[in-house]
């Protein structure tokens, strides 16, 4: 029988291609049946109360396991098919059971009190002293000290959440799939870019239809919503998108049963570890010591920001009524009014600059940024993967020696999560064996490449890329030894953003636009008026994308700080509260909003959205660092990619990972407290409302 690819040794690299569904269930269920035998020795009270004796031998079984779930969960994001839904779905409650098991295993808890009270401990380096600690604190959060009963329920409890969140999350994926609009009459695409009807017209190919094929995927739903001038074809979509795996749709998919059950489960929880609710619950693991401090940084924010956004509302309903005589602004007519007005205000289009950025261009600009500021250089290597449009990248140091391996996966298709994400296979490890290295996946949804030509990112898809980069790199570039104070593993939520937004800035920089700017017919670099343009155009509606992203974050702070869950009316009435508190758009009756938010209730997010706007300040602030050391060239261009800096950066944030607290790291790279200044600065919201 062939070698299970799930099952090579940690050290190899997986091969993806050799991936089959019926490898996932074998492969999980034996390394689980290892990893509780591992849990067990370690939790023998005759071991010497040594990291040697109990937690080296610990990791070295259960990272294994979670390597090969890793690989699990990330083919079922990328190329989901039925088989592989089935096998994955087969094995999630075994890891769910596995985990609470763990969390839940009292031996194990007890040798970790006893590292700690070892008067060894205090010789332990201070990294593995703050690995003990959070674990300890893991265990607590896990159920451990609960007793009888309440310790079954709460296993019941963890292996529904993951189910449900699952399900959440596969209703959504099927909503998106499963519908599509056939277009047969070429006029109703008027104004749509050319790519992307040319790709409507690929996808009715595909599915053997004369037409042109829309779908709900970003590279499709986003220029239709952008630049359709046929209305109705605009409010069909912006109809099925809001109405997405709800009771509108078809209800074998309708998310409502499953957010109720969400908010109960989540409440039940929080109430059995002896916390109010499951806010306060989930920000004993955050910067942020309380609901009510998280509640007051965002209504502070919305309070400077919602004056910038009442004005731009204002000005896009004015032009509405001059140029297209629209008295009502109805919210299919946003993302094109929106289009029009930047168009008029700033002359150019997001069609025309995307022409300037083919993605081998922007990726060897990504490269050169992270080569110039952090001393490392990404280089394409050969290597099994899951789809042909994924690619393999080694990071080396100068000297050729290897660092990790990120492979990239950019472009949208069917059965493929929509979204951008980043995510480990396997942590950076020092060993018996050696120096393990990390293994990074960067998906994004990008559109593919058309007509022979290389894909074409708009600005905004190179924002994205920058942003996910920064993620990576957060796990690529660490020096930490041990797994369990990985960037991933440990660093607060709330701050693991702050590499990632961070990131985002040199997009703006005039020096790297035009090492990245390519056009795709003549090669030409991004014209200096035009990036002029997009620059001015940088906080376009700002204030209105402030208080979205403030509504969002409150909406989920306020119904994760209910000691009960909430039946969906009142999720929705809560909705409707915080948009009268802080939005200036207000969406139709039959939106459903929530029932599509897999960041709350699919993927980690839940009461902790708020960490983007968070992380925000603390990225703002940490950019201003790198103006502030900014040189000047000879035409008086602006040079951010100042690599005493950056390697300021890479040592004191990037590298230490979650070996010491965020806030700690963050005043050893910038010498003070993050201030929300450089944000109002950078967002254009510290100056006179208009």
């Amino acid at each position: 029988m062939t070698q299970n690819p799930l099952l090579v040794p940690i050290q190899s690299l997986i091969d993806y291609a050799a991936v089959e569904p019926s490898h996932i269930e074998p492969a999980v269920s034996s390394l689980i049946d290892a990893s509780r035998k591992a849990v067990d020795a370690a939790a023998d009270p005759t071991l010497p109360a040594s990291w040697a004796a109990i937690i080296e031998p610990l990791e070295s079984v259960t990272e294994k396991l979670w390597r090969a779930w890793s690989v699990a969960g990330h083919l079922n994001a990328v190329v989901n098919t039925p088989e592989l839904r089935e096998a994955y779905n087969q094995c999630l409650p075994l890891v769910t059971e596995f985990s609470t098991w763990v969390g839940l295993h009292t031996g194990l808890y007890e040798q970790y009190r006893r590292l700690r009270d070892d008067p060894g401990f205090a010789d332990l380096p201070a990294v593995r002293q703050r690995i003990i600690e959070l674990a300890l604190r893991d265990f607590r959060l896990s159920g451990v000290e609960l007793q009888g009963e309440q310790r079954t329920h709460y296993a019941q409890i963890s292996d529904q959440e993951a189910r449900v969140s699952q399900k959440f999350s596969e209703n959504v994926l099927d909503s998106v799939d499963n519908w599509s609009l056939l277009v047969t009459d070429e006029a109703r695409l008027a104004g749509v870019p050319a790519d992307a009807v040319h790709a409507a017209r690929s996808a009715a190919q595909a599915a053997n239809q004369q037409g042109w094929l829309l779908t709900l995927k970003m590279p499709c739903y986003l220029p239709v919503m952008q630049h359709a001038r046929d209305r109705g074809l605009r409010e069909t979509l912006y109809r099925a998108y809001g109405t997405l795996a709800s009771e509108q749709g078809n209800p074998a998919l309708d998310n409502s049963p499953l957010i109720e059950q969400l908010l109960d489960l989540r409440a039940q929880e929080a109430k059995l570890l002896g916390y109010a609710d499951f806010a306060e619950l989930r920000l004993q693991t955050r910067m942020a010591e309380s609901a009510d401090e998280v509640l007051s940084f965002l209504r502070e924010l919305a309070q400077k920001a919602k004056p910038y956004a009442q004005q731009d509302l204002a000005q896009l309903r004015r032009y509405a009524q001059e140029q297209y005589q629209l008295a009502e602004l109805e919210p299919w007519d946003i993302p094109f009014i929106s289009e029009r007005l930047r168009e008029a205000r700033y002359a150019y289009s997001e069609d025309e600059v995307k022409q300037y950025f083919t993605e081998p261009q922007v990726l060897k600009g990504l490269f050169h940024v992270i080569e110039k500021l952090f001393g490392v250089r990404l280089r394409a290597v050969s290597a099994s993967t899951w789809h042909a449009d994924a690619r393999a990248f080694v990071v080396e140091t100068p000297l050729g020696d290897a660092l990790g391996h990120l492979f990239m996966d950019l472009y949208a298709r069917n059965g493929k999560q929509s979204g951008a994400w980043v995510d480990g296979e396997r942590n950076r490890r020092r060993s018996g064996l050696g120096l393990q290295t990390p293994v990074v996946y960067l998906t994004c949804n990008f559109s593919a490449p058309q007509a022979g030509k290389p894909a074409l990112l708009s600005h905004d898809d190179v924002i994205t890329l920058f942003h996910e980069s920064g993620h990576a790199l957060h796990a690529l570039l660490s020096q930490v030894d041990d797994p369990g104070a990985s960037a991933f593993a440990s660093v607060e939520w709330d701050a693991i953003e702050l590499p990632s937004q961070f990131m985002e800035n040199f997009c703006w920089e005039w020096a790297v636009v035009q090492a990245m700017s390519r056009h795709v017919d003549t090669g030409e670099t991004l014209p200096r008026a035009l990036y002029d343009k997009l620059l001015a155009a940088r906080n376009f509606q700002n204030g209105m994308q402030t208080v979205r992203q403030i509504e969002f974050s409150l909406f989920d702070m306020i119904i994760h700080h209910q000691a009960n869950g909430l039946p969906i009316a009142q999720v929705m009435q809560t909705l409707n509260q915080v948009r009268q508190e802080v939005a200036v758009l207000f969406p139709p009756e039959w939106h459903r909003f929530p029932q599509n938010f897999s960041h709350l209730f699919a993927g980690g997010y839940g009461a902790g959205y708020y960490s983007y706007k968070w992380a925000e300040v603390l990225s703002a602030d940490a950019y201003s660092a790198f103006e502030e050391t900014a040189t000047l060239d000879k035409d008086g261009v602006r040079d951010t990619l100042d690599a005493a800096t950056g390697l300021r950066f890479r040592n004191e944030i990037l590298a230490v990972g979650g070996s010491r607290p965020a806030a700690e790291s963050f005043r050893a790279f910038r010498g003070r407290d993050a201030s929300m200044q450089a944000l109002l600065r950078h967002g254009g919201m510290d100056g006179a409302i208009q």
